[in-house]
């Protein structure tokens, strides 16, 4: 097919605006999907996807429509996948910005529209869900022209769930985004915007073809590792995986080319042929920071192999996906993970539960601070038990601009919300009469516990939020370390503002005490803000009646007994560990949540 008969394009929109829905929709009216075969969230593929009715994969898909060749990168709508959007959006030149008719614009409609801008993209808005009784067209519209700078007539009304709109969207598609650039000719130019591992195939490269062409039999390099391998099958996805002869300049499909090492697929590599390579290399994706760290550790010490494995696996399915190996003295042999955000966390803990059979122990979730000595070093830190206080002279953390968009009538109980999370004020703008966005900077770490859920709650739903890092800032920080009969628990450590230390060190130790069996020897619980003991508690041993054979005589031998007992439980203290159970570090997790 000739180039200019291709579109590529994605659909974006803010968690829950029906973007899911709109794909579904016209994968049905270009009978892309019959209807035999079709079933709602037809691309989200994953079971974690379709019971939590998010999107948490790029998806991509061929649609054959009016002689056109449509492929369609269907993306993630939630802030912690953001980076999924850029890399769908950079093989794409437009895309479908979803908004909901009842909602309104969202915060993460703002972010994910200036995503696209960045990336030079041609932007179709379509006003979804104008079939519901709360659909307000007109006001709707009106936010669209005035805060992204739309003209009101090329604002295209549909109805995902009744199919309305959706040919008049596709029309939108043919006539509106720019054909791909790309010559056919030159030499092989693609990008690999995803991939993932099968055992029989090893990994299957996701591409986006620029320039030049590949088919069966080619020989292929990836241009950042120099290595090379033979092409064994070329296919598109429709939306399952269809071999077909051959990719050419425009096409999105993908490539296997029996991979078997996961580490040489990086995506954002350029794949160039090894016979005519291309001068340079495509320029990629920005390498992502991870935002929240947190140690995962197999329950049973044995599996370590495994989980190095699955963490490997679905980081190349997940390029946002960090990890690096340590060791813990309470919990053996595991990695620290870093990830995006919470949600991020949730769902890369649930894959590896369910895709793996892998049985964790997640330690509390940190972000990364940056550690200035006395002596004029300083030093990342991704694990707080890092930190050596007697060569510290003060601690940075990260913090995010955050933009809150609400009902007016809320703005007060939000304001108070992120004081209470140390947020500093930075402006307020009415983009309506009903509607207000507030701007914050606020710690990073504020936000990664429970503060999306207050937000959610106390503005009964309707308020959303994005935020962006925006470098450290000194803060009065110290580290709180957890004693269990005076040894350190490095899993249980973390760093505290010294306003919340007291709050936070008393919810972590009774929790401890909830959580810990009785031992035969008495159990001391103490937290420590640096040589200070803030809070101490003490689990009882469990006691046998030693004087239970005694009938009569002289008290003295009572007394002894007694004596014996307590010596030997003085030395069973000594050598005696205290097993933590797991139950005690998750119970941690949720001392944020009873503020």
């Amino acid at each position: 097919m000739k180039i200019d008969k291709i579109r590529n394009f994605s659909i974006i929109a803010h968690i829950d605006h029906g973007k899911s829905t709109l794909a579904d929709r016209m994968l049905e009216f270009t009978q892309t999907v019959s209807k035999r075969d079709m079933k709602e969230q037809y691309l989200d593929s994953m079971d974690i996807e379709r019971e939590r009715g998010i999107t948490i994969k790029s998806q991509a898909v061929r649609i054959n429509y009016k002689g056109h060749r449509l492929h369609l990168i269907d993306t993630p709508g939630h802030v912690d996948f953001s980076y999924e959007v850029s890399r769908a959006l950079t093989a794409c030149e437009g895309a479908l910005l979803v908004v909901d008719a009842s909602q309104g614009i969202q915060a993460q409609t703002l972010a994910n529209a200036y995503l696209a801008v960045d990336h030079d993209l041609v932007l179709i808005p379509v006003l979804n869900k104008i079939d519901l009784p709360g659909a307000d067209i007109d006001k709707t519209t009106e936010e669209l022209v005035g805060q992204i700078g739309f003209d009101p007539d090329s604002v295209i009304p549909a109805s995902a769930k009744e199919g309305r709109g959706i040919e008049e969207v596709l029309d939108a598609i043919i006539e509106r985004i720019p054909a791909p650039s790309g010559d056919p000719d030159k030499p092989l130019k693609a990008l690999i915007f995803d991939s993932h591992y099968d055992s029989y195939k090893g990994v299957i490269l996701y591409v986006r073809i620029f320039d030049g062409t590949v088919k069966k039999g080619d020989k292929i390099k990836l241009m950042s590792t120099g290595i090379t391998h033979d092409v064994l099958e070329t296919g598109i996805f429709q939306p399952v995986m269809h071999n077909i002869g051959e990719l050419e300049a425009g096409d999105v499909g993908y490539i296997i080319a029996g991979i078997k090492t996961i580490t040489d697929a990086k995506v954002g590599d350029t794949i160039t042929s090894a016979a005519h390579p291309a001068e340079k290399a495509l320029p990629g994706y920005r390498e992502i920071l991870p935002m929240v760290y947190c140690g995962m550790y197999p329950a049973d010490n044995d599996k370590y192999p495994e989980l190095r494995e699955a963490l490997e696996k679905l980081q190349l399915n997940d390029a946002a996906l960090f990890f690096e190996p340590e060791t813990s003295q309470a919990l053996g042999f595991g990695f620290r993970v870093g990830f995006l955000g919470l949600l991020h966390m949730e769902v890369t803990q649930e894959r590896l539960e369910r895709e793996f059979n892998m049985n964790l122990v997640i330690t509390t979730p940190s972000v990364v601070y940056k550690a200035y000595m006395k002596d004029g070093s300083h030093q990342e830190i991704h694990n707080p038990s890092q930190v050596d206080e007697t060569r510290l002279d003060y601690l940075e953390e990260p913090y995010v601009n955050v933009e809150i968009l609400l009902p007016s009538e809320y703005i007060g109980s939000v304001m108070k919300l992120c004081i209470d999370k140390r947020g500093v004020h930075k402006g307020m703008t009415y983009l309506t009469e009903e509607r207000v966005m507030l701007k914050y900077d606020m710690p990073l770490s504020e936000i990664i516990f429970e503060f999306f859920d207050r937000l959610k709650s106390m503005t009964s739903g309707y308020a959303s939020f994005d935020y962006q890092y925006c470098g450290h800032r000194k803060g009065e920080l110290s580290k709180l370390s957890i004693l269990i009969n005076g040894e350190p628990v490095d899993a249980l450590t973390v760093i505290v503002h010294k306003d919340q230390a007291y709050h936070r060190s008393t919810g972590v130790v009774r929790k401890l005490k909830e959580n810990i069996p009785r031992q035969m020897f008495e159990v001391i619980i103490q937290a420590a803000l640096g040589s200070k003991i803030l809070t101490r508690s003490t689990v009882k041993p469990l006691r046998k009646n030693v004087t239970a054979k005694c009938y009569g005589g002289d008290v003295s031998r009572k007394r002894k007994l007694l004596d014996k007992q307590k010596e030997g439980k003085k030395r069973m203290k000594r050598v005696g560990k205290v097993e933590i159970p797991q139950e005690a570090f998750l119970s941690v997790l949720q001392v944020e949540d009873e503020k």
